[in-house]
């Protein structure tokens, strides 16, 4: 579907030539190349294939699968899921090949829109940014979920709220400071973290086949479906149902906030984009259903005293050492996972603190001369992530809740430059990388499908809604766009005009050369 104009990146060039031309078309942009252009091709599609981490988000929100609809909506949720993300993902290559920076969804939103363009960009950067900051809190979580159930096993170290708000902190203490060390450390790591989910989810799988004495039937596998909601209506179950997949299908725009950093960034960013997507997809599905085949006892994963039903089934499956094992590998997986968000999210923060949006953008903005990285978005990352957590302490479902605001934000911002370039229409110049006479049917249902989750995930999961239960989703994603649209409306709208031009080429070459001297 999608035509490469120029083919495969030429690693017969020299280095200098392929960063010239990325300079090149970054100073285009408007923006002096600040940050370290180290990465490949293979190190954006990591970043993505991270983030979107199907040992995360898949294993997370098992619990949530098993009560709202069973298997069969966790089996089949998946496929079809994955499918209408891919158009999604699609649909923000082609704009990415286009403009390849940091700023990504904002600044396409600001050159896209034919009127009002400031505005756009700010309400796109502030859902990106809402979106960012709920999906890191959401893999840290999970980590820390995960986490607390091994240290229960190994050495009883309860699974209460206080403890694992506690490691939660701990781990995204440790993101902050991995990422302070530069992006040639974590850079590294991400392409580790790609081969440690592959050959992860084989050894899962591999154990949960060969190992256990008894597996679930496939009538059981595909078609069971369990209802623990306390909704009366199995259509409605079914649709909510489908958070597990979409939230593990978000964090693919990281290939875009990287482009700075990408060697051939045009044709590289929208390639991790896909290809994150397609691979996730394809080893999501295997996992989700080797998983499922595994289960021993339904209920006895359910409530289970490690709080963490997946982790209940592999020990019902190959026994406590075995399952601790499995254990090991989802919860490393996971922390690379935590570690490539705050990396992304860092640096979509930095990228909109340098035209401004932020409060104390100034702050925001800084650069670490010594590593090349944003230091203080890296913090603000973090810091954001654990506020958004702490409500678990009063609030049983505040997991999912995170999850729902990490897909609402992130998808309302996906989408919100799909939907300017369809308005576009035949003046939009696409870049090396584009869908050609794809690009209209693959854009209007990738606005469609966005629309109808944004609405369908901020609805109440469990019935009856209580203080305890209630979705809080729409109140953050409220609070957010109400302080967004206040400062638009009393301030902003006068003096934010989009991305910023950084300088004249010679003041953008001084730049870099000031850099370079450090």
């Amino acid at each position: 579907m999608a035509i490469d104009e120029g083919g495969a990146p030429d690693t017969t060039g020299s280095t200098a030539s392929a960063l010239s031309a990325d300079s090149r078309r970054l100073h285009e942009l408007g923006y002096a190349q600040e940050l370290d252009r180290s990465m490949s091709a293979f190190s954006n599609f990591a970043v993505s294939f991270t983030i979107i981490s199907i040992l995360s988000g898949c294993l997370t929100l098992y619990g949530f699968g098993m009560n709202t609809g069973g298997p069969a909506v966790i089996v089949w949720g998946w496929p079809f899921v994955g499918l209408m993300t891919l158009l999604v993902g699609l649909a923000m290559a082609e704009v990415c090949s286009s403009y390849p920076t940091a700023g990504g969804l904002y600044y396409w939103s600001a050159k896209l829109a034919k009127s009002n363009g400031p505005a756009w960009s700010w309400f796109t950067g502030w859902f990106n940014f809402l979106g960012q900051v709920a999906v890191t809190a959401g893999i840290d979580f999970g980590t820390a979920f995960f986490l607390n159930a091994l240290l229960d096993l190994q050495f009883s170290f309860d699974a209460t709220p206080g403890h694992t708000i506690f490691l939660f902190g701990l781990i995204l203490l440790a993101h902050g400071l991995l990422n302070t060390f530069g992006v040639r450390l974590v850079s590294k790591l991400n392409d580790i973290s790609v081969w440690w989910h592959i050959l992860g989810v084989v050894i899962i799988v591999g154990a949960l086949v060969i190992l256990p004495d008894h597996h679930q039937s496939a009538d059981f596998v595909f078609t069971e479906f369990v209802n623990n909601t306390g909704w009366g209506s199995s259509f409605y179950v079914v649709l909510i149902g489908l958070l597990l997949a979409q939230y593990t299908f978000t964090g693919y725009d990281a290939s875009a906030h990287m482009t700075e950093e990408t060697h051939d960034a045009a044709r590289s960013g929208p390639q991790g984009i896909v290809m994150s997507i397609v691979v996730s997809l394809i080893a999501g599905w295997v996992l989700l259903i080797g998983v499922t085949f595994a289960i021993q006892s339904y209920d006895g994963a359910l409530n289970s005293e490690t709080g963490v039903p997946p982790a209940q089934i592999f020990i019902d499956a190959i026994g406590e050492t075995g399952g601790k094992l499995l254990l090991v590998i989802v919860v490393g997986a996971q922390f690379f996972c935590g570690m490539a968000s705050v990396t992304a999210n860092s640096r979509m923060i930095y990228a909109f603190a340098r035209d401004g949006a932020l409060p104390a953008s100034g702050f925001w903005h800084k650069l670490n001369v010594r590593t090349r990285t944003p230091t203080n978005a890296i913090w603000l990352a973090a810091a954001g992530a654990f506020l958004l957590g702490l409500p678990y302490l009063w609030n049983v479902t505040a997991y999912a809740a995170v999850t729902s605001i990490a897909v609402i934000g992130l998808y309302i911002a996906y989408v919100m430059p799909t939907f300017l370039r369809l308005r576009q229409g035949d003046d939009f110049e696409p870049g090396p990388w584009h869908l050609g006479r794809w690009s209209k049917p693959v854009g209007t249902l990738a606005v469609a499908w966005v629309a109808f989750i944004t609405v369908l995930f901020m609805l109440p999961q469990v019935n009856p809604v209580t203080r305890n239960t209630f979705n809080y989703t729409p109140v953050a994603v409220l609070v957010v766009l109400g302080f967004a649209g206040i400062w638009w409306v009393a301030s902003a709208r006068k003096w934010f005009k989009g991305p910023k031009v950084q300088g004249t080429p010679e003041e953008l070459a001084a730049i870099e050369a000031d850099l370079a001297q450090v």
